[in-house]
């Protein structure tokens, strides 16, 4: 099977609904801030604070770069990962790309508690979410090949219906 490439903003299910997926079908899983966090022995925060964003948004490209080598993968992509049109291509020529989407609101509640988002650890609020979700929306959309949305869906619903639309 072809790489299954999730992508959209933190806190929209990417990382469980790839566990679920891979669990399900077979497929190899990578969390793509987890491998990066093991292979640079840093957290994403301290990535960000130590060598700066733009080292970081390179090592996401050099690890997509690697993944789409191969097949058979469900990748749950950081949520900066689209903004870069040599990660979207990468994508597109070894997989399929689904945008994972939820509102401002949902999202706030997945991650406010987390301490280990740099791009929010200083503007925690569902506003500041919205106006990132903005930015990003034309590169998700551009990227992907379909959307679904994570809303108040439990991920077996979600995965199924991912599994269903790349089967079509």
């Amino acid at each position: 099977m072809a790489n299954i490439f999730l992508i959209g903003f933190m806190g929209t299910g990417k990382s469980s609904i790839a566990s679920y997926i891979g669990e399900h079908f077979g497929m190899s899983v990578v969390e793509m801030d987890e491998t990066i966090e093991a292979n640079e022995k840093m957290s994403i925060k301290d990535i960000f604070a130590e060598k700066g964003e733009a080292y970081f948004r390179n090592l996401e490209t050099d690890l997509l770069r690697k993944i789409g080598q191969g097949d058979n993968t469900v990748v749950s992509c950081g949520g900066g990962v689209p903004m870069r049109e040599e990660n979207i291509k990468v994508m597109k020529e070894s997989g399929v790309t689904v945008l994972l989407t939820a509102e401002p609101e949902i999202i706030y509640k997945r991650v406010c508690k987390s301490n280990n988002r740099p791009l929010l650890n200083d503007n925690m609020s569902v506003e500041y979410i919205a106006d990132l979700l903005g930015q990003r929306r034309e590169k998700y959309e551009k990227a992907a090949d379909f959307s679904v949305t994570t809303d108040d869906r439990d991920k077996r619903d979600i995965a199924q219906e991912i599994i269903h639309r790349i089967a079509k």
